[in-house]
Parts: C-alpha cells; sequence; structure tokens
C-alpha cells in the first residue's frame, strides 16, 4: 500500500485521528485517493519533498475556530470520563444535539460555522467530530421559533453550494447522561443516513431504522419476505407504499407526491390488500409493512 511505502519514507507518518478538533501544526498533511488524511512531521520533509508530495497527495489544510468558552464547556461536560463532572454550564431551558455531515473537503469549517452562525439568532455552540461531520447545540426557550433545517440546508446550497444532512435529536433537559446521549445520537445517525435518502431526519423519524439495525441480517430477510411476499422486488409499488405511510395514509396527499390520480392509487392499494392479505390503509398494518421495506433495504 502506498502509505506503507510511505512510512518507509517518512516514519513520522500519521492519520488523522477521528474526534480530535486540532490538526499538529507541526505536520504537513495531505488527502489520499481513499480520503484517508495523514500527515508528515516538517522536519523530515524539505521545500522538495512537500512539491513532489502534493503532485500526488492533495494538500489538506483545514482550521478550525478556536473553542468558545461556552464550547469549552460543552466538551468537558461531554467527553469527560467522571460521571459527575463539576460544570459551569447554564441551561436557558431545553436544549437538543443536531448531528450534521458534509462531504469530506468540501468546505472550510470556519467558513461552515460562520454560514451556520448566521441562520440562529444567537450563537450556536459547535463540536467538530472532525473535518466533515459535527454536532450543533441547540438551547431552545418556550419563545423560541422552531428552526426549519429544511430551510437551512436551501440557504447552504444556494450560497456555498454545500451538501449537508441533519440528524435531529429529541429536546433533552439537564445533562445527566449527555455523554452518552451524544455518542448514541452520532451512532444513530450514521446508520440513518446509510438506510435514508432525506436530507433532515428527525429521532422520532429514526426509530424505526434504529430498530431494523438491532436485528439479525437474517430475521430482517424473513421480515421482508414474510410481509412483501410477490411484491418484494416490485419498486414502483414498494415506493408508492412508502410514500402512503411518509403521507399519513392520506390518499389525497400521496397522490399529489406521486403525480397520480387518486383513484388510481386506490386500486393499487387494493390489489395489495387482494394479494397479500395486507390493508396498508389500516394504521397497525401500514407500520408492519413499513417496517419490512426498511428491513428489505
Amino acid at each position: 500500500m502506498m502509505i506503507d511505502q510511505l512510512r518507509k519514507i517518512y516514519p513520522s507518518l500519521i492519520s488523522y485521528s477521528e474526534g480530535q478538533n486540532q490538526l499538529d501544526r507541526t505536520y504537513k498533511w495531505f488527502v489520499m485517493d481513499d480520503n484517508e488524511i495523514i500527515g508528515i512531521h516538517e522536519e523530515e520533509l524539505t521545500a522538495k519533498d512537500v512539491s513532489v508530495l502534493a503532485t500526488f497527495l492533495l494538500p489538506y489544510q483545514i482550521h478550525f475556530h478556536v473553542l468558545t468558552a461556552e464550547e469549552q464547556q460543552w466538551s468537558k461536560v461531554i467527553y469527560s470520563t467522571e460521571s459527575n463532572v463539576d460544570s459551569e454550564l447554564k441551561l436557558a431551558s431545553h436544549y437538543r444535539f443536531v448531528y450534521f455531515s458534509i462531504k469530506k473537503n468540501e468546505i472550510d469549517p470556519i467558513v461552515f460555522k460562520n454560514a451556520i452562525q448566521e441562520l440562529f439568532a444567537k450563537p450556536v455552540p459547535i463540536l467538530w467530530v472532525n473535518g466533515y461531520e459535527g454536532i450543533i447545540i441547540e438551547e431552545q426557550t418556550v419563545f423560541d421559533e422552531s428552526i426549519s433545517y429544511e430551510q437551512i440546508i436551501d440557504v447552504l446550497m444556494s450560497d456555498l453550494y454545500v451538501n449537508i444532512n441533519f440528524f435531529v435529536g429529541p429536546n433533552r433537559k439537564g445533562l445527566e447522561g449527555v455523554s452518552q446521549h451524544y455518542n448514541s445520537l452520532l451512532t444513530a445517525a450514521k446508520s440513518v443516513f446509510i438506510n435514508s435518502n432525506k436530507r433532515v431526519v428527525t429521532y422520532i423519524e429514526a426509530v424505526p431504522y434504529l430498530l431494523i439495525n438491532q436485528t439479525e441480517q437474517n430475521f430482517r430477510s424473513d421480515i421482508s419476505k414474510t410481509i412483501l411476499q410477490e411484491y418484494r422486488d416490485d419498486k414502483e409499488t414498494l415506493k408508492m407504499i412508502e410514500a402512503f405511510v411518509q403521507c399519513n395514509l392520506n390518499l389525497s396527499e400521496t397522490s399529489k407526491v406521486l403525480h397520480m390520480h387518486r383513484n388510481s392509487l386506490q386500486y393499487r392499494l387494493d390489489r395489495f390488500f387482494e394479494k397479500t392479505g395486507i390493508d396498508v390503509r389500516q394504521f397497525h398494518q401500514a407500520i408492519t409493512v413499513y417496517l419490512a421495506l426498511l428491513a428489505r433495504k
């Protein structure tokens, strides 16, 4: 592998460690073809070495804001291994963690953070997991208007051409179990976006994905086969049913989303019932079919 060959020439070579907020400034950093970020200590590099490396590796210069006092306090609470860490955080009311992910090397974190701050009424703490993932900590009072992350995506796409996903965590009050919640949210977000093509997913919406991902693969396959039967590979019908569930079993709304006549939709739901014995117009049966759809993915 190239990285092993480079390490023979530059013994100081290291990989970027996920989760650290600051890249060591005594290293020169580069992005390899597989998007792995490596660093070589500047003492081992001449100007010619840097020039040669830059011909086949992308120089990586990523900078983060110095953590604000509030971000430092959140970081202390979240990353501390002590169960009763002393915190100076003053919570106004409820808060929630909002995970975001962007493409690697698509935008400088400082530019991204400045753009995000412009979209909130007051400064929000941001904790970076790495150069392309992080957590926005959004505090809320009863008087605050709910933030639309769909609108935030539209603005960022329009102004910065940034592709971004948001996983909106549940509202919390108090700091008990906050470290576990933070880590669980990161794990859940990554799992959800493997299975969903939605740009914004809430914790409530994610629960079915998370439940299915906890089941063993063979069991998921059996659920899919048993429930969907001959429709298991009928992409058009499955897309219709998924849209029907996401539209809260509303025929008119689903017809608009699918650009399908209401009577045609009604007929196809009738056919699904005749073939499978499952009526997706009934809430509990619809949920079962929806889980089977997720198990199929």
